[in-house]
This record gives structure tokens, sequence and C-alpha cells, in this order.
């Protein structure tokens, strides 16, 4: 009987909050073609330049906050926990391995070959499919697994796995979650969708048709070829099967992008400025949560639980519930389990 090895895969984080390491893993991580895509020559110098000689402390400083004593990184932390209880469902055995920093791809695909595997199903914690996550961590994969053969989960955006773990975390905060900010618990009059947003370019880099993506204002509505690997399209199936599961209209939820760097064209609307707008409208009570994310980490915790709270209070919100992420919630990892079995690979 065929004995599979299952690989997870998230993006990563540094090994402390310190600026060193921040810095050590930024280098990594902004270098990535995928993630800044031009020439290597001008990519180097932008981050050698312009990015590593001022970001690491402020970034360090926003590892700081969210840092646990005990547990460390959110990230690596939630994604352990996940890894283990797959682990014990999964007819195989599984390992964790980030993209940047540590566990590093090449320790986890060694791992799992020294368990005598026969194939390696790759599974990339990204439900949007980009190139700057799901394409690097496969080309990376491929780079140290030699010739033990290799499946890769297809993007899960509107899997009913997901989308029914997702809606099951997000209920309870629009009608009766707790106010993690002030201790209060309001009803939640609205409901933010912020995904980690992209250079417009990146889209139209993976449009195999070269004349679909951002052609058109309804470009993500039209069936195209392009939507296998356009995020934009994938992040408004998310929003728009998460919208019905949760019998939301139109006007009850809105879709933002985060985190965006630099001064490239990126998707749109950015999340900070629509938290600035929210209150104008009268939505005083707002819940956040972000689905382009399967464990809590910086973009989550700091940038909307932080950042974004302050945003929206200082604007004139009252009250922003940030909804925590799917985590290894036991629905999580039964629904991924199941989305892993069915078996729909790139």
């Amino acid at each position: 009987m065929k004995k599979n090895g299952f690989l997870l895969i998230n993006l990563g984080t540094p090994a402390s909050p310190s600026t060193a390491d921040v810095r050590a893993y930024l280098n990594e991580f902004l270098m990535d073609p995928y993630v800044i895509d031009t020439p290597w020559p001008v990519r180097r110098a932008l981050v050698s330049l312009f990015i590593l000689p001022f970001r690491p402390r402020r970034s360090a400083e926003a590892y700081a906050s969210i840092w646990d004593p005990e547990t460390g990184s959110p990230l690596l932390h939630h994604c352990q926990q996940l890894t283990q209880a797959l682990s014990e469902i999964l007819p195989g055995p599984a390992a964790l391995a980030m993209r940047y920093g540590e566990p590093s791809i090449a320790a986890g695909v060694a791992q799992l070959k020294a368990q005598q595997i026969d194939e390696l199903i790759v599974i990339p914690l990204y439900p949007q499919y980009a190139d700057s996550t799901i394409t690097t961590s496969i080309e990376a994969v491929r780079n140290c697994v030699g010739d033990t053969p290799m499946q890769v989960l297809a993007p899960y955006y509107d899997a009913p796995e997901f989308i029914n773990s997702l809606a099951a975390d997000i209920r309870p905060f629009l009608h009766s979650g707790e106010n993690q900010q002030t201790g209060d618990a309001p009803t939640a009059s609205h409901l933010l969708l912020s995904y980690h947003g992209l250079p417009e370019r990146h889209l139209q880099r993976t449009d195999p048709t070269g004349s679909h993506c951002l052609a058109s204002e309804d470009c993500c509505q039209r069936s195209s070829p392009a939507h296998a690997t356009c995020y934009r399209h994938q992040v408004f199936a998310t929003s728009k099967a998460l919208a019905t599961q949760l019998g939301l209209s139109p006007d009850q939820y809105t879709v933002s992008f985060q985190s965006r760097l630099g001064r490239l064209p990126w998707l749109q609307p950015f999340t900070d400025q629509v938290l600035a707008e929210l209150p104008g409208r009268g939505i005083k009570n707002l819940a956040v949560a972000c689905p382009a994310f399967v464990a809590d980490n910086l973009e989550t915790l700091e940038e909307i639980g932080m950042q974004g709270y302050e945003t929206f209070t200082a604007a004139g919100g009252e009250h922003l519930q940030l909804i925590p992420c799917l985590n290894s919630t036991p629905t999580w990892v039964r629904g991924l389990a199941d989305i892993i079995e069915r078996g729909h690979t790139l």
C-alpha cells in the first residue's frame, strides 16, 4: 500500500522579534522574485538600500507586540497545533514547513522522506492562489524533493469545508461575540472581510489568457480560464460563498485588501481606508475576519487587531471585533482533512 507524507506549508515567521532576526527574515522574504518581481540587481538595491535599513526595527516592534512569552510566534504555534491535529487523522505522517524561516521546507521534506514515504502531498496553507504564496512554495519543494513523486493540493477558496469552518467562526461574533478590545459584547452591524493585498501586475502575470485580468470592471464575474490562478476572483468567490452561508446581504459586508508595500498599483479598496470610512457611513460596531489567512499572524493580530482598531475608533467607530483565524479549531482540522482526502490537486 502506498505511503503518503503530508507537508503543510505556510509563509513564515522570524525566529524572534529581535531586529536582527526580523531583518534576516525580511531579507529572505523580499528577495524572493515571486514577491518583488523585478530583476535581481534592482530587487537587491531596493531591499538593501530602501527597506532593510528602516523596516526591520519597526517590524520588530510590531512582532514584539504579538509575541507570546511561552509559545513564541502565533503563526508558528497555530500551524504546529494544526499539523499535530492533522497527523492524528491523516493516513500518513505530517510535517510543517515555512517558506521563509524555520522550520524550512528542506527540513520538512527531509523529515517525511526519512519515514520512507512513497509520495509527498504538499498542502499550501493559502486558500486562494497567488504566485507569491503557492507558486514560490511549490518551487521551493521541487528544489529539494529529489525523485520522490509529489502532488500539490489545489486552492480551496470555495471548498464547502473551508466556507463552513469560516462561517462557524464568524457567526458568533456577528450576534453575540465578545469584543476583544473592551470586554463588551455589542452586536456587530457589519462584517469586513480583509484579505492580504497583491500588486495588480501579479494578477496580470498569472493570467494565462494575457488579456482577462483587470481588463474590465466585471472580469472576476465573467467566466475565464484565468480564474484558476486569479487571486482577486478567488477572494470574491470566498466572500460571496461566505456571505451566502451567513445570510448576509451585499450591504452587510465589505471586501478589502491590506498590507500593501511600495508605490505600485495594488488591489483596492485598501483596508485602512475602509476602516477610516465605515464610521462615516453609520457603521460603529464592526467585525473583521481575514479569510486569506488560516492562522493568526502579524497581519491579523497587529495590523488589524491593533492598528486597524485605532484607525476605526479614531474615525468614530465604537467597537471593532477581530475574529480569530481558523487556527486549529476542530471544525477546521476535520474540514481540511476532508479537503485533502478529496484530493483535488494542481
